[in-house]
């Protein structure tokens, strides 16, 4: 079967699908993949009520999903075969790297390899270009810990750990810290891809930006 040329992320927080995004399928092996997400990418949103974060909402909401885009610079994300972290490289309008980010997460891939399940595991890691790194949303994870949506304390220390793991890929510049992929220009040739259907009765179409 070949490998698609488009593949689906779904990105979810405990019970709670916040986004479904089509990423471009860069590179595809069996060391994982690497996708890109370009600005203006067509993408459904969890539908919340405006500044607010989902992190910081009750699980057991409702939370609709909208037609919206995607409204930053471009975003390479690698996710590593069988780890539990993705390295995402966000870069700014002009497509210059701006920095990397570290997503401490678990996935499920379908059987055919167009849509991956992405589950948040709250935790990450904010990395400059120098390198200087720094937890992110560590409280947030701490009150999550041992709430049935969520994970037990024995699966919050193995998700430090996995983040450790990669502290020491960063303060050893080893990749993908080590400036692949920073150049990265997408061919022009690439169109946006398309919105991607749900096949959930709870989507609620709306205006894309």
């Amino acid at each position: 079967m070949p490998s698609p040329s488009v593949v689906t992320v779904h990105l979810i927080l405990g019970s709670t699908v916040s986004m479904v995004v089509p990423a471009r399928v860069v590179e595809s092996g069996e060391d994982g993949l690497l996708l890109w997400v370009a600005p203006g990418t067509p993408l459904w949103r969890a539908t919340i009520p405006p500044g607010t974060h989902l992190r910081d909402l009750p699980p057991e909401g409702s939370y609709p999903l909208r037609a919206d885009r995607w409204r930053h610079g471009g975003a390479l994300i690698l996710q590593p075969a069988g780890a539990g972290h993705a390295v995402w490289w966000s870069f700014t309008m002009e497509q210059e790297f701006r920095s990397w980010y570290v997503n401490l997460e678990s996935r499920v891939h379908s059987p055919d390899g167009a849509d991956v399940h992405v589950t948040d595991q709250e935790l990450d890691i904010t990395v400059t270009p120098d390198r200087a790194w720094e937890w992110k949303d560590e409280d947030s994870f701490a009150a999550k810990t041992g709430h049935p949506v969520y994970w037990t304390p024995a699966e919050a220390a193995a998700i430090r750990t996995e983040g450790i793991r990669v502290t020491h890929l960063i303060d050893s510049a080893t990749y993908p810290f080590d400036g692949t992929w920073c150049d990265f220009r997408p061919p022009e040739s690439w169109p946006l891809p398309e919105l991607p259907p749900l096949g959930t009765p709870e989507a609620e179409p709306g205006e894309g930006a």
